[in-house]
């Protein structure tokens, strides 16, 4: 992975965060923080979990795919070839099975299941740098500081977890995948302030599609077993012991936080879930044996075996070889990154056959009223194409900037209609001039379908009671029709 030849720094790690990836059957000794210790933050964070809502649909899922860096919208759902020749670029719209829908003509697949997604071309907001672009987008707050990732609001999907944190399903409720080395929950504003580490994701770090791939913080290896059961009978001698001498009982919740912990990390069910080994070799295939198709696949996985909310993170494409020197690791495309068009011809081919991959098994399955999913960055890209030499290879080539003034994004399943252009951009794609959206219409969107009340409130570190959504309203095109 080549992150050191990123001229602008993207999204990455600003501190030392907790991992949810490090506990492991190993970190249950004195001075780990286990599993256990997860099972206990969420116990205590239950005075500011929200009450279940009039309506709640506790079957329902969201796949979130983050596209970290920003997406170009005018190389993929937002073309226009009748811009002056410096800000269409160098790729043309193709039609679609839906008549006046129309793509990138990089992202050939989409244009066989246009039915089955909505493009949205006018959500916008005010913050460019990716520090406040993150924090803007994933907290539906402007961020006290433009830059950086660390959190001053709790992340929109941890507040999601902290209302349906009393859900037992023997499989995380709240899970990530992210490239190995970017699972520090603030890489991606993914922090949850001041609600707790206890809302974190379960963190999957590493490519789904490596051989050696594995979860090292689920399920005991058979070369662990006997260790586990010499720690299981420990831990009952000790408990014994502990419980005489606790006379007040004040012991018996850690007893069941343990066995809430050691449920889930022997769960068979969880185990399954992420196994990807139990597909088809012809399913892998149509999803593509690389990072962004084999996450994926774990994300319709994960969503049919319980889990409510998942985010994967498509970065680094993850050639064999590693990356040429025009492509960048993540959706970044400043010119000194990449050549933006020499890029979207090795990032979104993988992009196109994930991301229509995962539409299409949605709906073949049935899951695509259960299931709401949405794919996005935390902006666009400049309209206009700029030239600069690229850091790795010193050759000038073109680029586009940072833009939160117009994304293009794409929604599909959740019982909505689909086969929809939602918005529209002016002529050279710099901003909304149909149906203005903010990322929090977005996220009221995703709140309806799971149920929640965007109005309930959690108190801050001073008490204050802060809503989830300070404003925003669900996209009426997306809802659920009958």
């Amino acid at each position: 992975m080549q992150h050191g030849r990123l001229n602008c720094p993207g999204p990455v790690t600003r501190r030392t965060a907790l991992k949810l990836g490090s506990l492991a059957i190993g970190s249950w000794g004195v001075g780990g923080f286990g599993l256990g210790d997860l099972y206990r933050l969420r116990a205590e964070a239950a005075t500011t979990a929200a009450k279940p809502t009039a309506g709640r649909k506790d079957d329902n899922a969201v796949i979130f795919v983050w596209l970290p860096g920003g997406p170009p919208h005018m190389e993929m759902y937002d073309l226009k070839p009748d811009a002056p020749l410096e800000y269409r670029g160098e790729f043309q719209p193709i039609a679609t099975k839906v008549p006046g829908m129309d793509v990138g003509e990089l992202l050939p697949l989409h244009a066989q299941v246009a039915d089955k997604y909505n493009i949205i071309r006018s959500v916008a907001h005010q913050f460019a740098d990716h520090g406040g672009g993150h924090k803007r987008f994933m907290t539906g707050r402007d961020p006290k500081e433009p830059t950086g990732f660390v959190n001053d609001y709790p992340a929109v999907p941890s507040m999601i977890a902290q209302t349906i944190h009393t859900r037992r399903r023997g499989i995380p409720n709240y899970v990530c995948g992210t490239d190995n080395g970017r699972q520090g929950i603030d890489t991606f504003s993914f922090g949850s302030a001041y609600l707790g580490n206890s809302v974190h994701p379960f963190m999957v770090p590493g490519d789904p599609s490596a051989e050696n791939f594995k979860i090292d913080n689920l399920a005991p290896s058979a070369a662990l077993a006997d260790r586990l059961d010499d720690r299981v009978a420990l831990l009952d001698k000790f408990d014994t012991w502990r419980r005489r001498a606790d006379k007040a009982g004040s012991m018996d919740a850690l007893d069941e936080f343990n066995r809430r912990a050691l449920e889930l990390v022997t769960s068979e069910k969880a185990r399954k879930a992420f196994d990807l080994s139990q597909e088809p070799e012809a399913v892998r295939e149509r999803y593509g044996k690389h990072a962004y198709g084999q996450r994926a696949l774990m994300a319709r996985r994960l969503v049919e075996a319980g889990v409510t909310f998942v985010t994967m993170v498509m970065e680094n494409p993850q050639l064999p070889g590693g990356l040429p020197n025009y492509v960048s690791y993540n959706w970044d495309s400043h010119a000194v990154n990449c050549h933006i068009f020499k890029d979207a011809e090795v990032r979104l081919p993988r992009y196109d056959q994930a991301v229509t991959a995962l539409i299409e098994d949605l709906y073949a399955r049935g899951l695509d009223r259960r299931v709401l999913l949405v794919v996005t960055g935390e902006f666009g890209r400049t309209p206009r194409v700029s030239y600069s030499k690229g850091t790795a290879n010193g050759i000038m080539q073109p680029g586009r900037d940072h833009w939160p003034n117009a994304m293009s994004m794409i929604v599909s399943g959740g019982g909505m209609r689909t086969g929809q252009v939602i918005g529209a951009t002016n002529g050279k794609g710099e901003y909304p001039t149909e149906r203005p959206l903010t990322p929090n219409d977005l996220w009221a969107t995703v709140l309806a379908h799971l149920g929640i009340d965007s109005e309930h409130a959690f108190p801050d570190h001073n008490g204050r009671p802060m809503p989830i959504l300070p404003f925003g309203g669900p996209i009426k095109e997306l809802t659920p029709t009958a």
